[in-house]
């Protein structure tokens, strides 16, 4: 009985190894799915929770581990760089018309969180009421020492000096500069003037060219050759890519960076196929897929909705 208790107790052993290396290796197959550095982008802050474009956003994007805070750039009157995603105030300000029709002070007038509570019932908060439209410098003062940035020009062609007037802010707050992490400050546009204007500028900057689908996403090898020019990546929306395609544009050298991830499975998908980092209205849930993912473990999530 004493050599068959032996027996079994090494075929037990055994089974362990055996379960456990396979465990590993499956582990081991996952992490090589996940690009070394994912990027996690707080679209327009952690939107999910908070009012767009908003510092309340921006704050909370931060705390749910958001690795970069994106900025859509308008311009007002009088030539401010603000952050606001459409051209037009009516959707998320109480104020009408287009931001390039008023001044920055009135700007500063219109109550920029109200419509959250109004649209997100669960989630309003009483000081979201009056929350303002900030401006570039503002949001760079608050956050320029500790945060990574995702800097989108919209509209650019109706903004004549938009570059010119960013390049100019981000110099005078030393957020571009060799000391600085390559990624301190990413940029990215529809406009592929718009960028390469900014290239011409200071070629140090990474640059990702916005592109729009209509369709199943194809590239062809020229314009992944023009692209890589002034660009470093490019972002599409996630629903139009394929592994195929991911593959394609990594395997040249450029990043893959699609838009707005907000469910984990599509998440754990696009991460599958190699993605190099992804925009979300909800950081906090794309930080849990990757340090799930990581071996890492989970993170504190009681900011969700808080």
């Amino acid at each position: 009985m004493k050599g068959l208790s032996r027996k079994i107790a090494f075929a037990g052993a055994f089974l362990i190894l055996i379960c456990n290396s396979a465990v590993h290796a499956f582990a081991a197959g996952a992490l090589g799915k996940v690009p070394p550095a994912v990027f996690n982008i707080s679209h327009r802050g952690a939107s999910g929770y908070a009012p767009e474009h908003t510092l309340a956003s921006y704050d909370m994007g931060q705390r749910m581990q958001g690795d970069f805070i994106e900025i859509d750039l308008q311009m007002t009157k009088d030539g401010e760089l603000v952050a606001l995603h459409d051209e037009s105030l009516d959707r998320t300000t109480n104020g009408k018309g287009l931001v390039k029709e008023l001044n920055v002070a009135d700007l500063k007038k219109l109550d920029a969180g109200s419509w959250f509570n109004e649209a997100y019932p669960e989630r309003a908060k009483l000081e979201y009421m009056g929350l303002q439209v900030p401006t570039l410098p503002e949001i760079l003062e608050r956050f320029g020492t500790d945060a990574k940035f995702f800097i989108e020009t919209k509209s650019p062609e109706d903004y004549p000096g938009m570059e010119e007037k960013l390049i100019e802010t981000l110099y005078e707050y030393n957020l571009i500069g060799d000391q600085l992490p390559f990624d301190k400050i990413m940029i990215q546009s529809f406009s592929v003037e718009s960028l390469k204007k900014i290239h011409e500028m200071d070629d140090s900057i990474p640059l990702i060219q916005l592109l729009s689908y209509y369709s199943p996403a194809v590239i062809t090898d020229l314009e992944i050759d023009k692209i890589k020019e002034y660009a470093s990546g490019v972002g599409m929306h996630f629903t139009s890519i394929s592994p195929g395609y991911v593959k394609k544009v990594k395997d040249s050298g450029l990043l893959v960076i699609p838009y707005t991830v907000n469910e984990k499975e599509d998440m754990i998908m696009l991460l599958d196929w190699g993605v190099s980092g992804m925009f979300t209205n909800y950081p906090d849930r794309l930080a849990d897929v990757i340090k799930l993912r990581t071996g890492k473990g989970s993170i504190n999530t009681e900011t969700a909705g808080s």
